[in-house]
C-alpha cells in the first residue's frame, strides 16, 4: 500500500530539488559579468527541458534498468512505455516507482546545470546543448547506476553516497575542470577583473540552493523517519560551519569579509555534506564543512592560480573539491550508532575497511568522469564548434547567441569591438594563435 505520509514527503522534497535549478540560475548569473547574465542563466535554465526529455525517454532506463556488468542498466521501457509507474519501489517505505522517478529526475537537472559556472562567456551554446545530453546519456546515468543501483559497481562494494556526493558533485566538478581546459582561458583573463553582475542574486541564489538542498539531502531518506532527521541536522550545521569558516578565512587573508565569500563557503558546506548526511553525527558534520571551507579555499586562492586554468566560478573548485573531500570524510565519521543501515563505521570509529572504501569509489569515479568527458568534447568538438570567437567574446554571448539584454545593458557594436582590439591587442593576439587559430 502508498504510504501517503512518505510518498507526499518524497514529493515535496521533488520540488525542492527543482527550486535548485532556478537558484542555481541566480547564483550564477549574480556573479558573472554584464555582458553574460541572460546567456548564463538561460544556460543554467534550458537544461531543465532537456534533461526532463532525456530522464524519460532513455534515463531512468540506463539509470535503474536491468544491469549490465554494474555499469549501467538496461530495458524496454523507452519512454516509460513498459514502465509501471504504479509499482511498489518500495514496500516498507510505501513508495511507487513514479514518486522515485520523478524524485531522480530532479537531481538529472540540476548536475549538468553545476558546470555551465566553469564555461560562462565563451561556450557556443549549441555545443553546450550537445554536450550535455551526450554526458548525460554516457557519465550521468552509467554514475547513478554505479553507486545507486542494487547491483552497481560501487554500490556493490560499500561505498556510502546519500544524496549525489560523487554522483552529482565530483561528477559535475570534474567535468567543469575538463571543460575550462579545452577551453582555454578568456581573452582577458587576468588583464582584468570582470565586476560580479547583481551581488544580491548572489545571496539570493545561495539561499535557494540551501532551501533546495533540504530537497536534495533530506529527500533521499524518502521517508518521514530518523535519517531524514539526521539528514535535515547534519546539512544545517555544515553549512552554517562552513559559512563562517569562509569568512574567518576572508578576515584573515583579505582583511575583510565579503558576501560572495560566505555564499561560496555555504555551498562548500552543503557539498561537503551531501554524501554523508545520514551517516554522521552533529560533530562530524561541522568538521567536514569546516574542512571544506579550508579546503576549497586554499585551492581557489593559493593553487587555481598556479594551474593557469579558467573556472570563472570556480565550478570545480567548490563542487569538485569540496565533494572529493566529503565522499574521502565519510569514510572518516561515518557512525553505525548513527544510522544502523550501513555496514561497518568509517575510520574515526576503527572502520578503515570503509575508509578505504570511500577512497578507491572516489578515485574511480574521477577517473571514469575524466576518461568518458575528454572523450565525449573531443567528439563533439568534430561535430560543432566549441568556442565563441574572439570578436563574439568581446561583445558578450547576451547580445551573440540571443539577441537579449539584462536591464541597463549597454549596447555593443563593431566600434566597441575596435576600441577592445586597440586596448588589447598584443594579448588578443597571443590569445587567438593559441587558441582560435590552432582550431
Amino acid at each position: 500500500m502508498i504510504n501517503q505520509a512518505n510518498t507526499a514527503f518524497v514529493l515535496i522534497s521533488t520540488i525542492l530539488v527543482f527550486f535548485m535549478t532556478p537558484g542555481l540560475a541566480f547564483f550564477y548569473g549574480g556573479l558573472v559579468s554584464k555582458k553574460n547574465v541572460v546567456n548564463t542563466m538561460f544556460s543554467v535554465f534550458v537544461i531543465s527541458g532537456l534533461a526532463i526529455l532525456l530522464f524519460v525517454s532513455v534515463g531512468y532506463v540506463i539509470c535503474f534498468g536491468k544491469d549490465v556488468s554494474g555499469i549501467f542498466g538496461w530495458g524496454h521501457s523507452f519512454f516509460l512505455s513498459r514502465y509501471e509507474l504504479t509499482k511498489m519501489y518500495s514496500k516498507s517505505l510505501g513508495i511507487d516507482n513514479g514518486t522515485y522517478l520523478v524524485f531522480q529526475m530532479m537531481f538529472s537537472i540540476i548536475t549538468p546545470a553545476l558546470f555551465v559556472g566553469a564555461v560562462v562567456g565563451r561556450m557556443r551554446f549549441n555545443f553546450l546543448i550537445l554536450f550535455v545530453s551526450l554526458w548525460s546519456i554516457f557519465v550521468y546515468y552509467p554514475m547513478v547506476h554505479m553507486v545507486w543501483s542494487p547491483n552497481g559497481l560501487l554500490g556493490k562494494i560499500g561505498m556510502l553516497d546519500f544524496a549525489g556526493g560523487t554522483v552529482v558533485h565530483i561528477n559535475a566538478g570534474i567535468t567543469a575542470l575538463v571543460l575550462s581546459i579545452f577551453l582555454g582561458p578568456r581573452i582577458k583573463y587576468n588583464i582584468e577583473n570582470s565586476e560580479h553582475y547583481n551581488l544580491p542574486w548572489v545571496l539570493l541564489g545561495t539561499s535557494i540552493l540551501w532551501i533546495g538542498w533540504y530537497g536534495f539531502n533530506v529527500g533521499s531518506a524518502l521517508g518521514i523517519d530518523k535519517v531524514a532527521i539526521q539528514a535535515f541536522l547534519t546539512t544545517t550545521v555544515s553549512t552554517g560551519a562552513s559559512l563562517i569558516a569562509w569568512m574567518i578565512l576572508d578576515l584573515k587573508f583579505h582583511s575583510k569579509p565579503s558576501l560572495v565569500g560566505i555564499c561560496t563557503g555555504a555551498l562548500c558546506g552543503l557539498v561537503g555534506i551531501t554524501p554523508a548526511a545520514a551517516y554522521v553525527s552533529t560533530l562530524g558534520a561541522i568538521i567536514i564543512g569546516v574542512l571544506c571551507s579550508i579546503v576549497s579555499f586554499i585551492f581557489v586562492e593559493k593553487i587555481k592560480p598556479k594551474l593557469k586554468y579558467d573556472d570563472p566560478l570556480d565550478a570545480f573548485g567548490c563542487h569538485g573539491i569540496s565533494g572529493i573531500l566529503g565522499s574521502i570524510l565519510t569514510g572518516v565519521f561515518a557512525n553505525k550508532a548513527i544510522n544502523s543501515n550501513i555496514s561497518e563505521s568509517g575510520l574515526l570509529y576503527g572502520g578503515v575497511h570503509l575508509f578505504l572504501i570511500q577512497v578507491l569509489g572516489t578515485v574511480c569515479t574521477i577517473i571514469f568522469v575524466i576518461i568518458l568527458s575528454t572523450i565525449l568534447v573531443v567528439c563533439c568538438k568534430k561535430l560543432v564548434k566549441m568556442r565563441v570567437t574572439s570578436e563574439e567574446e568581446l561583445i558578450g554571448l547576451d547580445k551573440v547567441e540571443h539577441n537579449e539584454k539584462v536591464d541597463s545593458y549597454v549596447k555593443s557594436d563593431a566600434s566597441d569591438v575596435r576600441k577592445y582590439r586597440a586596448e588589447f591587442r598584443g594579448q588578443l593576439s597571443k590569445f587567438e594563435s593559441k587558441y582560435f587559430i590552432m582550431s
